[in-house]
C-alpha cells in the first residue's frame, strides 16, 4: 500500500511540474492520423504491419513524431462505401486523413465521391493528403501488378512522411 501510495503522489508531482514548466503538449495525445481507402490502404496481400500506414507510424515515431495512424482501409471499398462509414471510420479529434480513393468505383461502377468525402471532412476542419494512383506508379507490386509489396508500401509511406510532418505540425 505504502507503494502504490508513493508511486501516485511520483505520478501527481510529475504531471504537476510537467504544467508548471509548460511541458503540456509533450503529455499531450498523440496526432491520430486516419488512412481512408480501399485495399492498398488496407494492405492486400502483406501483413498489417507492412501496410502503408503502420509503416508510416514507425517512420514518423523513429523521427521523434507522436502520431497514432489509424488504417481505415478495406479490401474492394468504393468511394460510396467510405462516405458510408466515414464517420464511424474518422472519429471526432482527427489531425489528419490519408484519402487513397483507388480504382475500385470504376471496376464496380459506383459513383465516385471523392469530391464529397473531402468536402465533409473540410466542414469539420479535418485536413486531407489525397493519394492518387499515380503515386504507386514505380513502386514494386506484387504479381497481380496492383496493390504493393511489403518494400513498396515502405516506399510510399517514406515519400508521404514528409507531407504528413507538414500538416499535422509536429
Amino acid at each position: 500500500m505504502i507503494a502504490k501510495t508513493r508511486w501516485s503522489g511520483t505520478l501527481a508531482i510529475a504531471l504537476l511540474a510537467g504544467t508548471i514548466l509548460g511541458l503540456g503538449p509533450v503529455l499531450a495525445e498523440a496526432a491520430t492520423i486516419v488512412a481512408l481507402g480501399a485495399s492498398n490502404t488496407y494492405g492486400k496481400g502483406v501483413a498489417r504491419s507492412q501496410a502503408y500506414p503502420a509503416q508510416l507510424e514507425a517512420i514518423l515515431r523513429a523521427k521523434g513524431k507522436s502520431a497514432r495512424v489509424v488504417n481505415a482501409g478495406i479490401n474492394g471499398d468504393t468511394t460510396e462505401g467510405m462516405l458510408r462509414r466515414l464517420d464511424r471510420a474518422v472519429p471526432n479529434g482527427t489531425s489528419l486523413v490519408l484519402f487513397q480513393p483507388g480504382g475500385n468505383d470504376r471496376r464496380q461502377g459506383s459513383a465516385d465521391r471523392s469530391g464529397e468525402i473531402r468536402s465533409r471532412l473540410s466542414a469539420r476542419g479535418i485536413p486531407v493528403i489525397v493519394l492518387g494512383n499515380e503515386m504507386l506508379q514505380g513502386l514494386p507490386h506484387q504479381a497481380d501488378g496492383i496493390h504493393l509489396t511489403p518494400e513498396g508500401y515502405h516506399m510510399l509511406a517514406e515519400a508521404i512522411a514528409p507531407r504528413v510532418e507538414g500538416a499535422v505540425g509536429r
